[in-house]
């Protein structure tokens, strides 16, 4: 019996100090809180950092993919069989316009070199023996008229046989860059087989799909910048030179093309290149990137405003447009001079209490 009293005398003790323990608890809760609103503190909340609506240029623009052409480009081949016996360029070589590249085998046509400058002189002997005998009225004047005539049909022939024989050199056919080849002497090239490339790449000219909506505003003249993946981000100013005639009836597009200065030979033919066109500046209300919260399709930010024991931040959804430069265009849902939270923002509950870092303490909404 005695021990049946003991164990609940110990279960209301017990009982008794867990009821004691709660009691403090909430005493010091209650004390804190007490301290929260009448402490030095008071009504500062989250310490966050501000940005002041304010005007700001962007740019309207179109962002298409093109790809990069030489501003003149050539496959060098040849438009006969024959054997080469000299190559006279090595691959990636720089050339200007009429630099001999490849010279093609030509036993027959020296022949017909050697052949066509004897009649030539045989020509020539012929009208002077007759012209003369003509000036002494020995011969009639129309013998020596017949041998002028031979000796220039033999000089004729003598310039088509230099025709022949130059024909068996290949000469670059303008001024640019000499790609790679796999011809060597004694290489039998046919009509059409490609001998090597040559690209002008001083000027590339970058062609790209335009939009049809486009068309109306854009014209010859206007500025691009372009970049490519493989060089980084590295970009190229240009300008478009001229867009195409026609639209595409399955893209409803039509083809543009830029002309883009190419120093140092960076921009290769065939390239990617990520073009960007600026239409021109416009004035819009901007606010930072982070400044900006995406939720769905929609987008807020947290404005500051004075509440009734301090600045508070008040959740307004906003239409954002571009951006650019790490700012974010607002279309609607802000005013000028209006502040927003801009960092801080994933702490921060609607209509919670806020303090702008390095603004002065406040004692009241109405001095906000």
């Amino acid at each position: 019996m005695i021990k049946r009293h003991f164990f609940l005398a110990a279960a209301a003790v017990l009982l008794a100090l867990m009821v004691v323990a709660v009691i403090l608890r909430l005493a010091m809760a209650d004390e804190e809180k007490g301290g929260g609103r009448g402490g030095p503190g008071a009504g500062r909340g989250q310490v966050v950092s501000q940005a002041v609506v304010a005007p700001r240029e962007f740019t309207d623009e179109i962002r298409v993919l093109g790809v990069a052409r030489g501003r003149r480009s050539v496959n060098i081949t040849s438009s006969t069989s024959e054997l080469i016996t000299r190559v006279l360029f090595t691959d990636g070589q720089r050339v200007a316009a009429g630099a001999p590249l490849v010279e093609l085998q030509a036993r027959e046509e020296d022949a017909d070199i050697i052949e066509a400058r004897s009649r030539v002189a045989q020509a020539q002997r012929e009208y002077a023996r007759y012209r003369d005998l003509a000036d002494r009225g020995v011969a009639p004047r129309v013998t020596a008229e017949n041998a002028e005539t031979a000796l220039e049909a033999a000089q004729a022939g003598l310039a088509a046989a230099q025709a022949r024989r130059g024909d068996r050199l290949i000469r670059a056919p303008f001024s640019g860059v000499l790609g790679l080849t796999t011809v060597t002497p004694g290489t039998l090239i046919s009509p059409g087989a490609v001998i090597t490339t040559l690209d002008d790449i001083s000027i590339v000219r970058v062609d790209f799909p335009l939009p049809e909506r486009y068309l109306s505003v854009l014209r010859s003249g206007v500025p691009i910048i372009a970049t490519a993946d493989a060089l980084g981000e590295q970009s190229f100013s240009g300008r478009i030179a001229l867009i195409d005639t026609r639209v595409n009836e399955q893209t409803r597009s039509a083809t543009a093309r830029a002309e883009i200065a190419n120093p140092g030979g960076l921009i290769r033919p065939g390239m990617s290149m990520r073009v960007t066109v600026r239409q021109g500046l416009r004035q819009g209300l901007a606010v930072p990137e982070a400044a900006v919260q995406y939720e769905g399709d929609s987008a807020f930010v947290f404005r500051i405003a004075p509440g009734e024991r301090g600045l508070t931040a008040q959740r307004l959804n906003v239409q954002p447009g571009s951006v650019e430069n790490g700012f974010v265009e607002i279309l609607s849902g802000l005013n000028t001079g209006d502040r927003v939270v801009a960092s801080g923002l994933n702490r921060i509950q609607p209509g919670s209490p806020v303090t702008v870092a390095g603004a002065p303490a406040s004692r009241g909404g109405a001095a906000q």
